[in-house]
């Protein structure tokens, strides 16, 4: 029997805030990291100084870069207690941006986080609706030449987050995805699981525009926060502190009457000189959350309609229509919600 089929398969969902990785059967992921990779630029630096007579520690200073790296929570504490690693963010918008970074990422991700050899497990990878077909082909290339896999299915995420939506042992694969990133957000209508294509509708607001709206409220209400540690601070604080609420009328009143029970306070060290600083959290546990929550409404409201009903029109010709009668009702009963963690 094949080594791969007796194994469980390695399942890595790759996104430009976060990603999760685990094997098949699992019921959460075995663990969720930053998509970010950390480079010691010392090495490369060192590498690409000319010097024919110093060729073989150029040599050695390039395996070292290819050594020498961190990804995920690691990656972050390595740049800010040194300033030789610089932080490359290998998946922007949703599409892989940096391909070194990206294999690198999976490199770790295999070797010192899942722990397994690639060459006894299948692989599950996921990838953004909008991803060009190229896109796709590397990283075919990169899995089956670099970490020389057994198998591979590359997934899209809206297909992936339907599916787990349903609890019960029939699967219909047929409804709306409103798939919410922290670079990406879109409208993902799915018939009989396979993305319409022409019907996909994407908007501008992410789980990053949140984060930089809180560090704005932040700022504004003159909190002394580093400069360089802002946005790490605000995306923590979103993740940890921040709600969604029903009436933000109440949610003013109850934190002017009661300040003590509902202001938290965060606790942080400056990245450069090591002190320790505090910040008060007020307003924006709720404020941030509220307006992407109405924005994103709005848009949604539009665009779900737009992308689904416009499509069931005919074509002038009244020959054919993009997108067939019989999914109207399948796809506008089933609506499903997918976002990353810190989203």
């Amino acid at each position: 029997m094949d080594a791969a089929t007796s194994r469980p398969a390695v399942v890595i969902d790759n996104g430009t805030g976060y990603s999760k990785m685990g094997f098949a059967g699992n019921i959460e992921p075995s663990f969720i990291a930053p998509t970010v990779v950390a480079v010691n630029e010392s090495f490369l630096n060192q590498g690409r100084t000319p010097s024919k007579a110093n060729w073989q520690a150029q040599h050695s200073a390039g395996v070292m870069a290819d050594l020498d790296f961190y990804i995920g929570d690691e990656a972050v504490a390595k740049s800010r207690s040194s300033s030789s690693y610089n932080l490359s963010y290998p998946i922007r918008h949703g599409q892989v941006d940096n391909w070194d970074a990206m294999e690198r990422f999976w490199q770790q991700c295999i070797f010192e986080y899942l722990r397994c050899d690639p060459e006894d497990h299948y692989f599950l990878l996921t990838e953004s609706p909008m991803t060009a077909p190229e896109s796709r082909e590397y990283t075919g290339e990169i899995m089956f030449e670099t970490f020389n896999v057994p198998g591979l299915y590359i997934a899209v995420q809206p297909v992936l987050a339907l599916a787990a939506g349903y609890t019960t042992s029939k699967c219909e694969m047929t409804g709306v995805v409103v798939d919410v990133g922290d670079g990406a957000t879109s409208v993902v209508p799915v018939a009989e699981g396979y993305v319409i294509g022409s019907s996909i509708k994407s908007f501008p607001l992410t789980g990053t525009d949140v984060t930089h709206f809180i560090e704005q409220l932040i700022r504004e209400r003159g909190e002394h926060i580093p400069s360089e540690d802002s946005f790490e601070v605000a995306r923590k604080i979103k993740e940890t502190y921040c709600y969604t609420c029903s009436d933000i009328v109440k949610e003013y009143n109850k934190y002017d009457q009661e300040p003590a029970k509902y202001i938290k306070q965060w606790k942080g060290i400056k990245p450069k000189t090591r002190a320790p600083y505090t910040c008060d959290i007020g307003y924006e546990r709720f404020m941030g959350p509220e307006r992407s929550t109405v924005e994103t409404l709005q848009l949604l409201y539009h665009l779900l309609w737009i992308s689904v009903y416009n499509q069931l029109q005919l074509t002038p010709e009244g020959l054919c229509t993009r997108m067939s009668f019989f999914l109207e009702d399948p796809l506008c009963s089933k609506t499903s919600i997918e976002g990353c963690k810190g989203t």
